[in-house]
């Protein structure tokens, strides 16, 4: 009766066995992808979203078709110069936290478009992540709405 019990407690082991796919327990949930419509002549636009990963993880990368090359940037404002800066290290997701790249803050920044981005197209996007893989991901194209401090939701 023994014998019996022990090989399916095997297979389910050996089901288990390590591998190079994404981390079964992380997930990042992507919301609100918006990208800002390209003036004329310009080839590079910023594109922001909404994340929140179920473990710590890290956005490493982003890539879409339309674009040579895309970069996750930090704005930040040091001695009253702002700067704009690629994080080479990607962007840290805390588990359960909802991580906003928006206008003025952290986002992508997609390079060498090979067309124009007009209002109400969509771009397809795919993000990398340190332990939940790619997800693909379609923004809008569309102006970020401007947020005020003193507004309430």
């Amino acid at each position: 009766m023994n014998r019996l019990l022990i090989l399916p407690a095997l297979l389910l082991l050996s089901a288990c066995g390590g591998s190079s796919e994404p981390d079964a327990l992380a997930v990042v949930a992507p919301t609100d992808a918006l990208c800002r419509p390209t003036p004329n002549g310009r080839d590079a636009t910023g594109c922001y979203i909404t994340l929140t990963a179920s473990r710590d993880d890290r956005l490493v990368g982003v890539a879409s078709p339309l674009a040579a090359e895309g970069q996750i940037h930090e704005m930040k404002i040091q001695d009253g110069v702002m700067s704009m800066a690629e994080l080479k290290d990607g962007l840290a997701l805390p588990a359960g936290e909802a991580v906003t790249l928006k206008p003025g803050g952290n986002h992508i920044l997609l390079l060498g478009l090979t067309q124009p981005l007009k209002a109400g197209e969509t771009v397809s996007l795919t993000l990398v992540f340190e332990h939940a893989g790619s997800i693909g991901v379609r923004a809008r194209v569309a102006q970020p709405a401007v947020t005020t401090g003193s507004m309430h939701h």
